[in-house]
């Protein structure tokens, strides 16, 4: 199996444009700003879009770039290291909808939406987690019930990030008894304007782009249309939870994991060249030099990893394996790297001088979003048959 390829020349133009286009657009003071009001820039993000970045996720048949899986977690990872605040909504579009319908969602719903989610025209937010249920979703029990041709829904989802500005929410719902667990499940599509549903605002202290939500459904009706994949998918659900999608959306954490780990060394790394103490740069004392050399050493195996599971993805290899490895690798690392950078830094890492204590709050929070480091551990073993 090849362990290692030469980034692609276009990926690494990508890079580059990016890299242009935030230290004209998203300077350290205005990332600074948007974290403490816990928003992210429509204005700078729709000049963001118009480089047409969201249609790496969605099939060129339907008006997208043509999957390039490399790509796109690349540009996740150059918005990443400059904060949430990009990234964040990028994902909602390219990963949340283009990624989920362009391998989920029925012909009909492909045609509906995955154009205007590659020109990046729309949002999607996520209702996965409920009140009393995490990691164990076979367990979800908001209802969902056919009734004619509509669906009516019933419950709660609590850490809908972005529910209250995106336009459609990719819906886990229980479809038959509890009891059938796996085998009683559906995903629905749920504009968020429809009559029925409320919302409450959960603040959180890591990826302060926006809030999480609560989202309420009473009686909210939608048609059989929006079952996820057509009414040949009806209870069907758990198939589309496990499936490529899900090892994307495994990369898509991670990426973001690692670019603010790679934000957090850089700041750090910047900052020990710098700082003089004693009567020299503080990089030359050994203590200094070898945590930055461990952090370095680290950080350069959570890229090798990243990239090797978005290469066997973008070929359409089996990489359960690799993207569970590479979200629980890159999620705990990004925390010993960040508290690394912490160390080196001082009281300046813990100040709003720097950004390294919004770094350190993010990725402390990486084990537990999007799938936490002891699920990851639970799925490896029974993948590698442990």
């Amino acid at each position: 199996m090849q362990s290692f390829t030469d980034e692609p020349a276009h990926v690494t133009a990508i890079r580059d444009q990016l890299r242009r286009f935030v230290a004209d657009h998203a300077p350290r003071e205005k990332r600074i700003q948007w974290d403490r009001e816990r928003r992210w820039p429509r204005d700078v993000y729709a000049q963001l879009n118009a480089l047409g970045l969201t249609a790496l996720t969605v099939p060129a048949d339907h008006g997208g770039a043509g999957q390039d899986l490399v790509a796109a977690v690349a540009v996740i990872e150059e918005l990443a290291a400059a904060g949430p605040f990009l990234a964040g909504p990028y994902i909602h579009t390219a990963f949340y909808g283009g990624m989920n319908l362009a391998e989920n969602g029925s012909p009909e719903q492909q045609v509906r939406y995955l154009p205007a989610l590659a020109r990046g025209e729309l949002f999607f937010a996520y209702g996965l987690s409920e009140p009393d249920v995490g990691g164990d979703l076979a367990s979800v029990t908001t209802r969902a019930e056919r009734d004619g041709d509509t669906v009516v829904i019933n419950g709660a989802k609590r850490w809908c990030t972005g529910a209250d500005w995106a336009d459609v929410i990719y819906c886990l719902v229980r479809s038959g008894p509890a009891d059938a667990r796996h085998r009683n499940l559906s995903f629905l599509l749920i504009p968020t304007d429809t009559p029925g549903i409320s919302m409450q605002p959960i603040a959180h202290s890591n990826l302060r782009y926006t809030d999480s939500q609560d989202v309420f459904f009473d009686a909210v009706r939608v048609p059989t249309a929006n079952i996820v994949g057509g009414e040949a998918m009806w209870n069907r659900g758990w198939e589309q939870l496990a499936g490529r999608a899900l090892d994307v959306e495994k990369l898509e954490i991670s990426a973001v994991a690692y670019g603010i780990a790679r934000a957090a060394l850089a700041e750090a790394w910047g900052y020990a060249r710098e700082r003089v103490q004693f009567g020299r740069p503080i990089a030359q004392h050994q203590a200094i030099r070898h945590k930055m050399v461990t952090a370095a050493t680290r950080l350069r195996a959570c890229r090798h990893m990243l990239y090797h599971a978005a290469w066997l993805a973008q070929e359409g290899r089996d990489c359960r394996v690799e993207t569970s490895m590479a979200k629980l690798f890159i999620a705990d690392t990004g925390v010993e790297i960040a508290l690394a950078c912490q160390q080196v830094m001082g009281a300046y890492a813990l100040s709003d001088l720097y950004e390294m204590e919004r770094h350190v709050r993010d990725l402390l929070g990486m084990p537990i979003v999007g799938g936490s480091s002891d699920m990851q551990r639970n799925n490896l073993a029974g993948l590698m048959r442990l």
